[in-house]
């Protein structure tokens, strides 16, 4: 008795390829297709390349007002070369925001320059602390960790010998929960540049999530120029949305942003889309010609 095979037609090969293509999420997988009720081969489906279109910077400032539109007070944004210092972007730079869990940034900054990275707080190392506490942003490792390095002023005594100024931000916990907590987005930007070259820059770098692939930023971003180009600290709050951290651009180098969004009104989905298409514009910037 002969076994009947079964051969996948170049129309169903066509289908498969079109189906995968369409939907992100079987992106990079192998996708297993039918023909006449019998096992087909396997396609396997590279994942969508990033687009090649890019922003001319001259035209970066235009289109991230267009994207705040008539919410432009309830934002505060700052993006800077780390190379030279060169503004990319400036918006209520000064003022004062609710920055939620932007204050791990703070916190952990301030704590790798107090404690010894190698120390342990109940049998877990500082530096490991530190990764939980920002990539997970959890809670509770933060207020530890504010209460070990001796409290508010103690962090502030830390981060000003890095050269961050005490006046742009004021500590009521370590976590970000309390809505005591206010921060301007040059104070963070600050705090960003100075650990980019501070004792426990690799510790503190490898703790911020990364976009569309890691921590509270493994959902966002995916499928975008941003994916894996930025590694930045989420915050969270009832009306409070911010995005904190480096973009990595093969084109500008390393690009410093804090991006904090207040507004009792719009949703925390709304909020977070306006950040998450600033930071893909950013990531997109090209020079212009």
């Amino acid at each position: 008795m002969h076994q009947k095979k079964h051969r996948l037609t170049p129309l169903a090969l066509m289908t498969a390829a079109t189906f995968a293509w369409s939907n992100p999420a079987l992106a990079n997988e192998t996708v297993s297709t039918f023909y006449n009720g019998a096992d087909a081969i396997d396609i396997y489906v590279p994942p969508p390349e990033n687009s090649t279109n890019g922003i001319c910077a001259a035209f970066l400032e235009p289109g991230i007002n267009s994207i705040i539109g008539n919410y432009s007070n309830n934002w505060g944004i700052l993006v800077e070369s780390l190379s030279d210092g060169t503004v990319l972007y400036s918006h209520n730079a000064d003022k004062y925001f609710i920055p939620a869990s932007n204050t791990k940034l703070f916190t952990t900054a301030a704590a790798l320059q107090r404690l010894d990275p190698d120390g342990t707080i109940r049998s877990r190392s500082i530096g490991e602390w530190i990764t939980i506490t920002n990539q997970r942003s959890n809670n509770n490792y933060a207020d530890v960790l504010f209460r070990f390095i001796g409290g508010a002023e103690a962090a502030k005594s830390a981060l000003s010998q890095l050269g961050v100024s005490p006046n742009g931000y004021r500590l009521a916990d370590g976590s970000g929960l309390s809505r005591r907590n206010a921060a301007t987005p040059r104070a963070i930007v600050s705090t960003l540049k100075a650990m980019y070259h501070a004792q426990g820059k690799d510790i503190f770098l490898a703790s911020l999530p990364v976009a569309g692939m890691s921590g509270t930023l493994r959902d966002r971003m995916r499928y975008t120029p941003a994916q894996g180009m930025v590694h930045a600290k989420t915050g969270t709050l009832k009306g409070v949305r911010a995005l904190s951290g480096y973009v990595e651009h093969p084109r500008y180098g390393t690009l410093v942003f804090s991006i904090i969004g207040n507004h009792p009104r719009l949703s925390g989905k709304a909020l977070s889309k306006t950040i998450d298409d600033i930071v893909v514009q950013l990531s997109m910037l090209m020079p212009c010609e």
